[in-house]
């Protein structure tokens, strides 16, 4: 595997590729999740381009850009073992030269969910992945489905921008009690990993009301809300059936749903998905 820091040898490498390639942006702190990501593209392409990158502008100024955890040297023996190719570990003076200031926004997709909490981290997602599809013009681009909304927007940013990836979701990967993977995850206690719980529980309890006959999206998420609130370490921060494409609430489920939420668990903030009617 090669290490490559600088866009200009990002492009050289590429120009000597024969082959489809995948490409699998991540900002590090590697789990199964994210490998689950490469092995689906080491399966479908000739060429795995993995990226490590803590974008600062999908941060807000009260969010957790300084302690966001890294572990540089683990990711690549991880990346390296699961069969990429190549890791790009550019620096932030690297995709934003001083005075950058053109960001790409998504509107319509960028403001809700996520986006009422977090305003402008959509903006921040979308400018950083759009920078990395012109420096690798993959063939692939691998994401994950636990991060339902950005899946959303960059659909939409790839169809309108015409960009030529073709944006690939992998499921999202779970512990064996059903908390989502996640690299925030290290910041819970033991308490509040136990507590965290309670948002795939919540999730899970969805899908039953919805297989069992349940279509009223407003009785889902009453039920949701209530099941959340039992357990006082969890703060929720909203609790969506949606339209997956859209991200417009629904009243009634008849086709595919969205079910989505966010929470804080003690200090740190985690969100969680299943789509019904799959």
């Amino acid at each position: 595997m090669k290490q490559i820091s600088t866009v200009a040898d990002m492009r050289l490498a590429l120009s000597q590729i024969q082959g489809s390639v995948g490409l699998v942006p991540t900002m590090g702190y590697l789990h199964a999740g994210h490998l689950a990501l490469v092995d689906r593209a080491k399966r479908e392409n000739d060429v795995v381009v993995a990226t490590i990158f803590v974008n600062p502008t999908q941060f807000g100024p009260n969010e957790d850009l300084a302690r966001y955890p890294r572990d540089l040297h683990r990711d690549l023996t991880n990346l390296s073992a699961a069969g990429a190719e190549f890791v790009f570990t550019p620096s932030v003076s690297e995709i934003y030269p001083e005075g950058s200031c053109t960001y790409l926004v998504v509107e319509g997709l960028s403001d809700k969910l996520e986006g009422m909490s977090r305003p402008g981290h959509f903006r921040g997602v979308a400018t950083v992945v759009a920078k990395l599809f012109n420096i690798i013009p993959a063939d692939r681009a691998y994401f994950g489905q636990k991060d339902a909304q950005q899946v959303v927007v960059l659909k939409r940013m790839v169809r309108d921008m015409s960009f030529r990836h073709e944006i690939v979701v992998v499921p999202i990967v779970r512990e064996a009690d059903g908390l989502a993977l996640s690299s925030r995850n290290v910041y819970l206690s033991p308490e509040e990993r136990q507590s965290a719980l309670v948002l795939s529980r919540t999730l899970f309890m969805a899908r039953d009301l919805y297989e069992k006959g349940e279509r009223n999206a407003r009785e889902i998420r009453s039920s949701m809300r209530a099941l959340l609130e039992t357990e006082p370490m969890v703060k929720p921060a909203y609790v969506t059936v949606s339209d997956p494409e859209t991200l417009e609430e629904l009243e009634w489920v008849e086709g595919k749903a969205l079910v989505a939420l966010a929470a804080r668990v003690g200090t740190t903030r985690l969100i969680d998905n299943i789509l019904l009617g799959e």
